[in-house]
């Protein structure tokens, strides 16, 4: 497995590559999850394609009250993970390297990116759209596989693909979660045992709310409710909405397909989840 640490390196990566190149997008911190995404494009790349990891932690989707200095970065394990997983290369740039001293050039989603996250992360997705562009010129992957637990992300960059009419084919894999309901992410481990203790409610409410539709309730306003009043109080809730899944724009009734969704902080900890009604 090769450590490709510019852009250079792995653009020479790129043109000596035979098969079908697939992208796995990450920050590190590599969890289940990201092993059942690399898992994904092994199979999608083949025996005579190649995978490739990438693992940057973004500076540009992180609000200046974020994360970014306490954000995990144990390399030495997410390369021992990648390479038990098949991987043939991880490109793992400095910050220098993606984003010179007086860059100045940004993508920005102007439909799909506005509510959600993107209302309460200003900016957060124009440095999403920005890095994974970056990643897609340089890599050049004729797949790129990411995890529907980021479903806004997920969104977001699908119509970027589209409306760029990039060459890259999307594909998008199910939350993996611990046993709990729990979806799995890098930040959990920021979580303080109480605060872990409390986090399944957030499972359980959009569990109630689908179980409700599912029933025949249909009023967004009411599903809502129903997930609002399962998560524990011990969180503070951040968002939570009914959304048509291609658009993203808030429903009053809901119908087959649309989305909940949710943002929730346990003490300094951001979590998100979502859940399709169908």
């Amino acid at each position: 497995m090769k450590i490709l640490r510019t852009i250079a390196a792995t653009r020479r990566f790129r043109s000596q590559a035979r098969g079908r190149v697939v992208l796995v997008p990450t920050m590190g911190a590599l969890h289940a999850g990201h092993a059942a995404l690399i898992r994904r494009a092994r199979s999608l790349a083949g025996m005579a394609g190649s995978v490739v990891v990438s693992i940057f932690v973004n500076p540009t989707q992180f609000g200046p009250k974020e994360d970014l200095s306490r954000y995990p970065r144990p390399v030495s394990q997410d390369q021992t993970l990648c390479a038990s997983l098949g991987a043939d290369a991880i490109f793992h740039p400095p910050a220098g390297e993606m984003y010179r001293a007086d860059f100045s050039t940004w993508v920005h989603e102007e439909c799909v990116s506005g509510g959600l996250c993107g209302a309460s992360r200003p900016g957060h997705f124009r440095g999403v759209t920005t890095v994974v562009l970056k990643l897609f010129t340089i890599v050049q992957p004729d797949v790129a596989v990411f995890g529907l637990k980021d479903f806004q992300q997920c969104a977001v960059i699908a119509r970027m693909v589209r409306d760029l009419d990039l060459p890259v084919r999307l594909v998008f894999a199910p939350t993996v979660r611990e046993r709990d309901g729990l979806a799995l992410s890098s930040r959990n481990a920021f979580l303080a045992p109480e605060e872990r203790a409390e986090t399944p409610s957030l499972r359980r409410g959009l569990l109630a709310a689908r179980a409700a539709f599912l029933a025949g309730e249909g009023s967004a306003a009411k599903l809502v409710r129903i997930v609002r009043g399962e998560i524990s109080r011990s969180a503070r809730v951040d968002y939570i909405e009914a959304v048509d899944s291609a658009t993203l724009q808030p429903v009053r009734e809901t119908k087959h397909g649309d989305t909940i969704a949710l943002a929730a902080f346990f003490g300094r900890t951001r979590l998100i989840d979502n859940i399709q009604l169908r």
